[in-house]
């Protein structure tokens, strides 16, 4: 078996779930193999080696410095990594850190971070890959909370702010926080398969997985909450109902307004088309049943007002990438073992 070193890269200021989310899951994967068998060598390093600090207060000691890996006291310079020391995935986790113009660390993964076969940033590590130059050309997301600043920074990268990871070719890069547990989980999926991921996910007590365009935000909390008591109420009633007459002219009667200002005022406090807020709803609501209930697709689809099962399956291809039947799967597929 093929053994992936997996470096962490750290520095003052990092998150410390963006570090510790995705190393439970690659070591994890290796409980999940016999001693003889171990698929990830995971290692931590800061550019000096010295510790660091997070932006919680925790102290973590890195086990080695990236001056060392890269053969050199010179952190920049053209050696590239010692033999043996270049990593299969080198992960950039984010944090306040990442705020500070650290031209050090930049420089580093500038002329280090190519040479590993798959690079990977959790939250706003993806800042210190743009600045790095590492991301242009390619489609990439962050935390939602640093999606405009990074596209405005960096108009040569393509940024989605909805997705909770993006693959770019060996390039991923993944939403705030706890995304970074989720693409971790994609990455063990493609290196040793769906069954060791799904064991390391029930040890987690995580839900394998989260498909990475799923959006980091339920409808509630990715819609303004509106200012006016009619509107709020009318997004509630949405919610309520969602196997109900959710038509602009229901909705607008509702709020007794005339459609065609219900429409927009709705949007105008709101920051989203009623359409599009239903729509939203109602496949959060469908995912719901699918995950807790034993309801056949056609009842579900039934109960969540898409009418027929082919309107509900076009909607989750649409918002999640993959068929009702097929998300329900994943989310049930026994899981047998235990690291």
């Amino acid at each position: 078996m093929e053994q992936r070193t997996v470096l962490v890269v750290l520095f003052d200021g990092v998150q410390s779930l963006d570090v510790t989310g995705p190393m439970e899951v690659f070591t994890g994967a290796s409980h999940c193999h016999g001693p003889d068998e171990v698929p990830y060598r995971v290692r931590t390093a800061s550019l000096d080696g010295a510790p660091v600090r997070t932006s919680s207060g925790l102290t973590l000691v890195p086990d080695t410095s990236l001056a060392e890996l890269t053969g050199s006291c010179g952190l920049t310079g053209p050696a590239g990594f010692a033999e043996g020391a270049a990593p299969h995935t080198l992960l950039v986790p984010g944090g306040a850190g990442t705020r500070a113009e650290d031209a050090e660390l930049v420089a580093w993964l500038r002329a280090h971070a190519p040479r590993a076969r798959r690079l990977v940033s959790v939250c706003t590590g993806a800042v210190l890959l743009a600045r790095a130059g590492l991301l242009d050309g390619r489609r990439a997301t962050t935390h939602w909370a640093y999606c405009d600043t990074l596209a405005r920074d960096h108009p040569e990268i393509d940024v989605d702010p909805d997705p909770i990871y993006v693959r770019d070719g060996h390039v991923a890069t993944s939403a705030g926080v706890t995304a970074g547990i989720d693409l971790a989980l994609a990455l063990v999926e493609e290196d040793l398969g769906r069954d060791t991921a799904l064991t390391v996910a029930r040890y987690l007590v995580v839900f394998l997985r989260r498909p990475g365009n799923q959006a980091q935000f339920s409808a509630q909390l990715s819609a303004q909450t509106a200012q006016r008591e009619p509107l709020r109420e009318v997004q509630q009633w949405i919610t309520e109902h969602p196997g109900g007459d959710l038509s602009v002219d229901a909705l607008a009667e509702r709020a007794r307004l005339s459609p065609r200002h219900f429409a927009r005022a709705f949007q105008a406090e709101t920051g989203t088309t009623p359409g599009k807020y239903v729509e939203r709803v109602r496949v959060e609501h469908a995912r719901r049943l699918l995950e807790d209930t034993s309801d056949g697709v056609e009842e579900v689809s039934r109960a969540c007002g898409y009418g027929t099962p082919e309107a509900m399956r076009r909607a989750f291809v649409k918002a999640l990438g993959t068929a009702p039947a097929e998300y329900r799967r994943r989310f049930h597929s026994p899981l047998t073992t235990h690291p």
